[in-house]
């Protein structure tokens, strides 16, 4: 594979990649260094395929999958929380570190949200993950502060990155849909509906 990720695809995931990206989201939490067992538990009881479901309901940007040569080796996923943007999970597979995907994936995700909607992006890191720092530095997010003793116990890095908000309102959360939501999915795909 070329180091500089000459063959990458950024794009909105479909419904059709929500399984890969789930097992792939599983993968990340069991194998990251950087966060202790009750919050990897937690995270994969939160972030089901139903919350992802209705995470790609709400905007199918929410979920953004990367792609080399055809085959996904990345993802990104976000949410609306009172307003903010959060990016809850930026991953790149291992053998794909190297290159340019994960600049680019983050490059991708600043330029399709800064549409209006937000005032910012926030998003947390923990000590020792110098890669997503620097990533971040390089596109512009801002170390705001260290949370201590925030999650389960653990110190967080917030970081933040402003937008041009121009709409009316806020976004104040995700609709979980249930039932109704998982009847218009169905309807949607019969229909080839996006």
């Amino acid at each position: 594979m070329p180091k500089d990720n000459s063959n990458i695809q950024i794009k909105l995931a479909t419904i059709d990649d929500l399984d890969k990206i789930h097992k792939l989201l599983h993968q990340a939490i069991d194998e990251s260094p950087f966060y202790n067992s009750t919050f990897k538990q937690f995270e994969k009881a939160r972030l089901t395929k139903n919350y992802l479901l209705s995470l790609h309901d709400e905007d199918p940007a929410h979920i953004i999958n990367m792609l080399v040569d055809g085959e996904p080796c990345g993802f990104m996923i976000s949410g609306p929380e009172l307003g903010t943007l959060w990016l809850y999970w930026s991953y790149i597979l291992p053998k794909h570190r190297k290159g340019l995907l994960a600049l680019r994936g983050m490059r991708a995700f600043i330029e399709y949200w800064d549409n209006g909607r937000f005032h910012k992006i926030a998003t947390y890191t923990k000590d020792g993950n110098r890669p997503a720092e620097m990533i971040m530095k390089r596109v512009k997010f801002k170390h705001i502060c260290t949370l201590e003793n925030h999650i389960f116990g653990e110190d967080y890095h917030l970081y933040e990155r402003p937008l041009t908000k121009t709409s009316d309102g806020y976004d104040t959360g995700l609709h979980v849909a249930g039932r109704l939501g998982r009847i218009k999915r169905y309807i949607k795909k019969l229909f080839h509906i996006k």
